[in-house]
């Protein structure tokens, strides 16, 4: 690796994995490494960003954290991250490393694939493709719609395309990494962890180095520093799309939807949380991120949803003039529908 180039992180891993989690802990621990970060989120609403620009540390400056809030990244390179990267490489003061937090959504392949611009080639490289695992979601099977029937008709049928959605994004996201993360590996027992471990493994035919973390809780040192320079090897880490779309039809992200729901505040935010799993469960909602107006409480409640699993927790005080609502991001399938899901939420108000 041209140590003269900066190094930049990719970091991806499926809703919910706990990317963000693990991208604020490295900056509280960068060791005075001045790091810029840039964001991708599906959907309107940029709650990661305001979750990083909220963590305290002092890499987390306003300046050096950019948000890309219109969708997938791998289908906007032109037109949003390469102006984005030049922006940053025309500032005085360069970041020392930049980490690239892509949405649960977003293919790495052609984001890692865009580091061999010119104009970028020739001032970065990618230090390495991070994906994070959502451990125990996998071990609920959360990457299959119903796996065994499924396979079940695949046997049957065996022109059906078997592979749902959600399993190509996730082996996509297991064949570009350079190094995978088991996530909350204290969700589960050890027993449990091995199948996790099986299954990661199998979903790839190039072998990554796999480590377990809990809480996001990685060394800076393990996750950067790793000096792959992944670009030059991109050829060999293609996704399901550019594999079946090799003529040069382009894919698009139709599978998803995602919308945003406005509330006002919540006075309960237990039974809240509660009546939310059971909308989460009927309508299929892969993801719910977003915050929580609590009256009477002077911070911010942050609320983070996989599948009936609901993490929430104070993050930060509401800023003075700040307008305090309650608003949530929901992520699901292409079939979701939005007026049903949007007015059982409203309802639990």
């Amino acid at each position: 690796m041209n140590q003269e180039k900066i190094p930049a992180t990719v970091i991806t891993g499926f809703l919910g994995a706990g990317k963000t989690t693990m991208i604020r802990n490295l900056l509280q621990n960068a060791g005075g490494k001045k790091i810029a970060l840039i964001i991708n989120e599906f959907g309107d609403l940029g709650v990661d960003g305001d979750v990083l620009k909220g963590c305290g540390a002092e890499n987390c400056t306003e300046d050096d954290i950019i948000e890309l809030t219109n969708g997938c990244i791998c289908c906007t390179v032109a037109d949003d991250f390469i102006p984005t990267m030049t922006k940053l490489l025309e500032r005085d003061a360069r970041p020392d490393h930049i980490v690239i937090e892509t949405s649960g959504l977003a293919l790495p392949q052609p984001l890692v694939a865009a580091f061999n611009w010119p104009d970028i080639r020739t001032h970065v490289t990618v230090d390495g493709v991070i994906t994070v695992v959502d451990s125990a979601a996998v071990a609920a099977g959360r990457f299959a719609d119903d796996h065994d029937a499924v396979e079940a008709r695949r046997i049957e049928d065996d022109s059906l395309d078997h592979e749902s959605p959600i399993e190509e994004l996730f082996e996509d996201q297991l064949t570009c990494a350079d190094l995978i993360v088991l996530n909350k590996t204290d969700l589960i027992d050890g027993e449990g962890l091995g199948r996790v471990r099986a299954e990661v493994a199998s979903r790839t035919a190039r072998k990554p180095t796999i480590i377990e973390a809990k809480n996001g809780d990685v060394p800076a040192a393990v996750l950067l520093g790793l000096g792959i320079g992944t670009e030059d090897d991109i050829v060999n880490r293609k996704s399901h799309h550019e594999l079946e779309h090799e003529d040069g039809t382009p894919h698009d992200h139709d599978e998803f939807d995602s919308f945003v729901v406005e509330l006002g505040p919540i006075a309960d935010p237990a039974a809240f949380v509660d009546a939310l799993r059971g909308v989460i469960a009927e309508h299929d909602v892969l993801r719910l991120k977003g915050f929580v107006d609590v009256p009477g409480k002077p911070m911010r409640l942050q609320l983070q949803a996989v599948g009936s699993r609901i993490d929430t927790y104070f993050d930060r005080a509401w800023t003075p003039g700040e307008a305090r609502a309650t608003r949530l991001v929901v992520i699901g399938l292409h079939e979701m529908d939005e007026a049903i899901v949007r007015k059982a939420i409203e309802a639990l108000v």
